[in-house]
């Protein structure tokens, strides 16, 4: 399957009565588009590889997003990034070549969409947003796919997605530039290939009063390698007081994994007052092999991991976490969470993580300005083990 067979023509047969593109109303479409877009500037300084020395470096981006308005239906999407590290060091190239150093600029999304009741079909390079197959937006540049999907609402209070995806763009190429849609779904080769392409399906219900129940299924077309998540979510709020519990799966078959399937589950509740709000998580990862929990880096729903650093994914790894947070007002919020992960099958021992998150967004005049600071610490208990841990900031404009 290729996106070449999902033309335009295709569409218009499917789901139009005309499919005309007139010069005066084509002209007025393009006049109600709308402009939307975001000003980035990151700095990280990270200390955990220790075969590269610690570095620092500032990134400077732009993300561009324009939609034509519609017509019959169909509407048009384009948005273009751009990322440039002007002060790296050759050490820090080394040290974020796979994540933020990358300069140039890429077109991330350019896709054709109709629109019909309350079905939505995308064509083209796109930001996708499932539990299985998702885009990582907390770089300077964010992921894309390029494929076809479809989200309906029909059914009350459920919403299904259908998607497929045959190339995929990461935040960078590891050779100094920006990401390209390639036929790889991650540069580090722990996601499966895109090679002949990959599908899901996702089905969201809300019919019960705070609860929502998420079911996904992913597989590449090429190994035919399936892999699953579901979750159950409930929470509520009565004034002041909020609480919830959570509890998810994954699943992977062999054809993922390269030796046996493997599955992880996790426990999760929650607890707030007013502006204090609390939770403990708990995730325990099969001891047969790891767990990829998906296609792109922004797949990574985890209760347990960290904000930077942990991973809950690998081989027969048990995780606990519990976490704190106040909002000192609306716009101003500061968490802090301790991770321990107990990994047998790679020696590693346990690793315990301080996470600390404070972000500050502005009002009036400058309104759509965020702040947003992140430091993470790792610890592992084991001999020769080097202390890990990064700081992040972004102040990011969006208008």
């Amino acid at each position: 399957m290729k996106l070449a067979n999902l033309s335009l023509a295709a569409l218009c047969v499917a789901g139009l009565s005309t499919c005309s593109f007139g010069a005066d109303t084509l002209a007025d479409a393009f006049k109600e588009g709308k402009i939307s877009g975001e000003l980035k500037a990151f700095y990280w300084d990270r200390d955990r590889n220790p075969s590269i020395p610690s570095d620092s470096i500032f990134n400077m981006g732009v993300m561009l997003n324009y939609k034509t308005g519609s017509l019959n239906g169909f509407s048009l999407g384009l948005t273009g990034q751009s990322n440039n590290a002007p002060f790296a060091s050759s050490n820090a190239k080394q040290q974020f070549g796979w994540d933020e150093y990358g300069s140039g600029a890429q077109l991330s999304e350019a896709y054709l969409a109709y629109h019909a009741g309350k079905t939505t079909v995308q064509v083209g390079r796109m930001f996708l947003d499932t539990p299985l197959i998702a885009s990582l937006g907390n770089r300077i540049i964010k992921e894309s796919f390029e494929g076809a999907s479809i989200v309906n609402t029909d059914l009350p209070n459920t919403t299904l997605t259908a998607a497929y995806v045959q190339k995929f763009q990461a935040q960078t190429d590891g050779a100094g530039n920006v990401g390209k849609f390639t036929t790889y779904s991650n540069p580090y080769g722990t996601s499966p290939l895109l090679e002949d392409g990959a599908y899901t399906l996702v089905a969201v219900n809300k019919s019960i009063t705070g609860l929502t129940l998420t079911a996904a299924y992913a597989e590449d077309i090429n190994t035919k390698g399936s892999m699953a998540y579901a979750e159950a979510a409930y929470s509520v709020a009565m004034n002041a007081f909020t609480y919830g519990l959570a509890a998810q799966y994954y699943y992977n078959d062999k054809e993922i994994t390269g030796t046996k399937s493997s599955d992880l589950y996790g426990l999760k509740a929650s607890l707030g007052y007013g502006a204090v709000s609390g939770y403990v998580a708990y995730t325990n990862v099969s001891k047969d092999a790891t767990v990829t929990p998906g296609i792109g880096w922004g797949a990574d729903l985890a209760y347990t991991g960290t904000i930077i650093l942990s991973s809950s994914y690998p081989a027969n790894t048990e995780a606990y976490a519990i976490g704190l947070g106040y909002a000192f007002s609306p716009t101003t919020t500061l968490n802090v969470a301790y991770t321990v992960t107990d990994d047998d099958d790679l020696s590693y021992g346990k690793a315990t993580y301080i996470s600390l998150t404070g972000n500050y967004a502005f009002d009036g005049a400058l309104k759509g300005l965020n702040f947003l600071a992140m430091y993470d610490k790792e610890n592992r208990d084991y001999a020769g083990a080097k202390d890990k841990d990064e700081f992040r900031f972004s102040a990011v404009y969006k208008f």
